[in-house]
């Protein structure tokens, strides 16, 4: 009798055993995938230049349009490049040159980003503007969305929109600064 209720507390513990165990090994399976992504989550910046002319109305929105030719680097204008959630995080503005120079002649400032196939998505602006500091943050624009199929496009432009509130006094450089972030699209297989 004895040795039948040992042989039954013996089974369930082994089945206690087993079911922790797998417990234990879903749980280290699903937090190390998250864990795995925000450790190598990525961020890549891009930089452009803008010149506004010292013969640039006020009250007039001007735009100037560059090529992301380090996005591409980035992704080599790659479609299967193993990203996915691909967001503006970062943007700023600041006064690249005359040295001292501020931004107290700008009213309003707007990013675009677009790429061959796909429409232009404002992802970050910033109106009413009112410092006299060199730099400023502008203001993200969330419903943007993700911005995969823009970034692993080939032709990634940028489209800087200003508009001054009076004219400079002399030519004045805007350095543009995005971050975009991304996390690994690895973790797909695994229902991340």
């Amino acid at each position: 009798m004895i040795g039948i209720i040992s042989d039954a507390r013996n089974r369930n513990l082994i089945k206690m055993k087993k079911i922790f165990s797998t417990a234990v090994i879903a749980s280290a399976v699903l937090t190390s995938c998250g864990a795995v992504q925000s450790i190598v989550q990525n961020t890549f910046p891009y930089t452009t230049n803008v010149l506004v002319s010292t013969g640039v109305p006020a009250d007039k929105e001007v735009s100037s349009t560059s090529t992301a030719t380090n996005v591409q680097t980035w992704f080599g204008g790659n479609n299967n490049a193993q990203i996915k959630d691909v967001r503006i995080s970062d943007a700023k503005i600041s006064v690249a040159s005359p040295t001292g120079g501020t931004l107290s002649a700008l009213k309003s400032v707007k990013i675009y980003i677009s790429s061959d196939g796909t429409s232009e998505r404002l992802v970050a602006s910033r109106s009413n503007i009112a410092t006299t500091s060199s730099s400023l943050n502008l203001d993200l624009n969330n419903e943007t969305g993700f911005l995969d199929s823009v970034v692993k496009s080939s032709g990634v432009t940028v489209r800087t929109v200003y508009e001054l509130k009076n004219q400079t006094s002399s030519d004045m450089t805007l350095k543009v600064a995005l971050n975009f972030s991304s996390v690994p699209a690895l973790c797909i297989h695994f229902t991340c």
